[in-house]
């Protein structure tokens, strides 16, 4: 009899796990850092691309930003994505350098980054939702041919939900802990 893959689906939804690492990093409280816009894609050459594939990402000072954007027909595409983005600045552009100033966190501003950090969140765990769906349809071919009888299948089952249970706790450890660090004043 085969074994599913617990190892790959593991993978997978660890995975999920660090993209919402470096979507939280992004998501900073009242400083500037270059990873706040790493999220962040732009319309160019006729794709989506992370801003910093277009221009140079820079902090040259704690409450600002810069985007050096190397080609001047992608500055204004630049700026609306920024703008459109759901962080909440507003940049400003110099030729081909794209200002972002970053603003003081009011009590508004908090409650909108804690919002945007449970929608992060939120898409980490349906991430992982999908993988579990991939591993439970894996033991219902695997069933199907023969691979495996009904009794596995119900102890495999049982063991891909535990790990995504236990997937899905870390999430929401993560995000627990980066709303307490956004509502700190």
């Amino acid at each position: 009899m085969a074994d599913p893959d617990l190892k790959d689906l593991k993978r997978r939804m660890d995975g999920a796990v660090d993209v919402l690492k470096r979507e939280f990093a992004g998501l900073r409280t009242g400083r500037a850092s270059a990873s706040l816009l790493e999220p962040i894609t732009v319309e160019a050459y006729g794709s989506e691309m992370p801003i910093n594939q277009v221009g140079n990402i820079g902090v040259p000072e704690p409450r600002l930003l810069t985007v050096q954007v190397w080609d001047k027909e992608l500055v204004k595409k630049v700026e609306n994505a920024i703008r459109n983005s759901d962080l909440g600045l507003n940049p400003q552009t110099d030729g081909q350098l794209v200002r972002i100033p970053i603003p003081q966190l009011d009590e508004e501003r908090r409650g909108d980054l804690s919002k945007v950090a449970a929608k992060y969140a939120e898409q980490a765990k349906i991430a992982i939702r999908n993988v579990r769906r991939d591993g439970m349809d894996m033991l219902k071919r695997m069933e199907k041919d023969g691979e495996m009888s009904k009794d596995e299948h119900h102890l495999w089952s049982d063991e891909i939900q535990q790990l995504t249970d236990k997937e899905a706790e870390k999430v929401d450890g993560l995000l627990e802990t980066k709303q307490a660090e956004i509502m700190q004043v």
